[in-house]
């Protein structure tokens, strides 16, 4: 696992963050957008499980931290 794997997977991890925020922004729409949510899902599973930062969550999240920084999250 490489520095930069670990940054592909919190980029993907971020981008379903936004994208479901997206989804879920318009309740309304929600059940309508939700299959959009299967795509980032995938890649965002694919990298964590590449990275080796599946089950891995204080330093998944201390790099998503690095790329948003004020974000919030788990704290060990």
């Amino acid at each position: 696992m490489s520095h930069d794997d670990e940054v592909t997977a919190a980029q993907a991890y971020v981008r379903l963050l936004e994208t479901t925020r997206a989804v879920l922004d318009d309740p309304a729409g929600a059940p309508l957008h939700l299959p959009l949510l299967a795509s980032p899902l995938a890649e965002a599973d694919d990298a964590l499980r590449g990275a080796g930062l599946r089950g891995n969550e204080e330093r998944l999240f201390s790099l998503v931290r690095q790329l948003l920084p004020g974000t919030t999250g788990p704290e060990r």
